[in-house]
């Protein structure tokens, strides 16, 4: 995704008719989201329509689109130099995966094993940022697409030509078409302090994803000896971006329920087509659209255009029928199913750890951008305020992801999801606050007022009082009057410190308290 697409904190995931508001309402800041869909849109119909015209095969017109399309989305560095190497990379890492894919088919056994060991490796090599993240889920992709397409070894030269060109013509119309990005800031790099052995992350989850694999793969089978792997691709998807069990729960929910919507659609308008292949083009570019478009505002939606596009490609390829479809929801829920067997019973993590952790990071940028303001304020140079005013937002989108379980109109737990509300609240008037303080606070004439600086050492002690237990609240003093009117950009700046003080110290109640506790008035 885009670098603006990622500054904008995602819209909580709430379902039923809030689905379709969401997805047509939600805020669209610079017109990111559009932007990036119609890129996507583009890039990729140049793609297929090169492959096309070099006279490749359906099939490996097929493969070389789905591989122009994951270039668009998941290649997520900060910088476009960084973006353009990972897309160079993709090759490198996706072919030989896709070798072993065909050449192991015939082989069940060994075929499975080395799927089972993809999923462990590509979710293992996101500790590596987001690098690792885009090339791991392209390694995967590269299997899945083995299986999808019945990949065999006499048909690889076609798909490595299609695909290698594709790759090319997506990152020409990224890098040079329409590059958008070129010129901007880069997005900052958010993470947490990574704990060692199988607590880490990145380790915990690649286990959690291959058992989840390796049950969803024999389940998949049991239920379709030729389709089986979109079981395994649904409990892979079920896992990227989560980072407790009940993210990943809610997140199995929505796939199940966005898959569903649309196998509905596909019966509607995928199978009536009966392969034609204009209108199927068609409308596989208007679910290419709405997958870019909805990503970053409702999984269920994005899931949603993916089953109708995956029923287009089948009609394409000739397959499709209405038991294919039914197929497909089945092999959904047996993947999402084993998601949530691994998530639960192997090296579980607590929505409560995962959510306490991002919100100590959250507290943790704020004082840091209050820090930096007050030596801005002092005369320090070089301060870059909106970059950390940035790296906020982007940490409370990880918040929000964290306690979308709880805050989820379905969750039970009526005194967390109140808690969680609350929380969420004054977290967004923080940053509120912050974004409007980065803003006057370089004025030159604010920095005249001694006041200031006094208010920021103000709310970092409000942060320390949250972040460190038992540090207790000074002594409070009066503020020192200024003689005459402020300058109008320093009473600005003023005003917010003063309310982001107040919001951080709101939160005292709703986090130190017992999180099972009502949540008082």
């Amino acid at each position: 995704m885009s670098g603006a697409d990622r500054r904008r904190a995602p819209v909580p995931d709430r379902g039923g008719t809030a689905h379709v508001k969401k997805l047509f309402v939600a805020p669209d800041p610079g017109r990111a989201r559009l932007r990036h869909a119609s890129r996507a849109v583009l890039g990729i119909a140049l793609a297929v329509t090169a492959a096309g015209l070099a006279g490749f095969p359906l099939p490996a017109m097929c493969g070389g689109g789905l591989a122009a399309l994951l270039a668009f989305f998941v290649v997520a560095d900060p910088r476009v130099g960084q973006q353009a190497v990972t897309t160079a990379l993709m090759p490198l890492t996706g072919l030989p995966v896709l070798t072993a894919a065909a050449w192991l088919h015939p082989y069940p056994l060994a075929r499975d094993a080395a799927f089972v060991a993809v999923v462990l490796a590509g979710v293992y090599v996101r500790r590596w940022g987001a690098r690792g993240h885009a090339l791991g889920v392209f390694g995967f992709m590269m299997f899945f697409i083995a299986q999808f397409l019945h990949a065999v070894p006499a048909e690889l030269p076609e798909l490595y030509a299609a695909i290698g060109l594709s790759l090319a013509v997506a990152a020409t119309v990224r890098f040079g078409l329409w590059c958008y990005e070129r010129g901007a800031a880069p997005v900052p790099a958010i993470s947490l302090v990574q704990p060692p052995g199988l607590r880490r992350p990145t380790t915990r989850q690649a286990v959690q994803a291959a058992t989840a694999a390796a049950g969803a793969l024999a389940l998949g089978q049991a239920l379709s000896e030729d389709r089986w792997y979109w079981a395994v691709a649904t409990s892979w998807w079920i896992f990227v971006n989560t980072a407790s069990r009940g993210e990943t729960l809610v997140r199995g929910f929505r796939r199940v329920l966005g898959t569903a919507l649309g196998i509905v659609a596909g019966f509607a308008l995928a199978l009536p087509l009966h392969g034609a292949p204009v209108p199927s083009a068609v409308l596989v570019a208007v679910c290419v659209f709405g997958i870019f478009y909805s990503a970053a505002v409702s999984y269920s939606w994005m899931t949603f255009f993916v089953t109708v596009m995956a029923g287009s490609l089948y009609g394409l390829l000739g397959v499709l029928h209405p038991a294919l479809l039914l197929l497909r929801l089945e092999e959904t829920g047996a993947g999402a199913l084993w998601a949530a067997l691994a998530v639960l019973l192997v090296l579980p993590v607590t929505t409560h750890a995962a959510t306490d952790a991002w919100i100590q990071r959250a507290l943790e940028s704020v004082r840091d951008f209050t820090a930096q303001a007050a030596r801005h304020l002092a005369g320090e140079p070089g301060a870059d305020l909106a970059g950390r005013a940035a790296e906020l937002d982007l940490v409370l989108g990880r918040v929000r992801a964290c306690l979308a379980p709880l805050v989820h109109p379905l969750s039970p737990l009526r005194a967390r999801r109140a808690r969680a509300g609350h929380v969420l609240r004054l977290l967004d008037a923080c940053a509120h606050q912050v974004r409007g303080l980065a803003e006057v606070v370089a004025h030159p004439e604010a920095g005249h007022d001694e006041r200031l600086s006094a208010a920021c050492r103000r709310v970092e002690d409000a942060v320390r009082r949250l972040v460190v237990r038992g540090v207790e609240a000074p002594e409070p003093r009066p503020e020192t009057p200024r003689d005459g009117a402020g300058h109008p950009h320093a009473e600005r700046a003023l005003g917010h410190l003063r309310v982001l003080e107040t919001a951080l110290t709101d939160l005292a109640a709703p986090l130190h308290a017992d999180p099972r506790a009502p949540l008082a008035a």
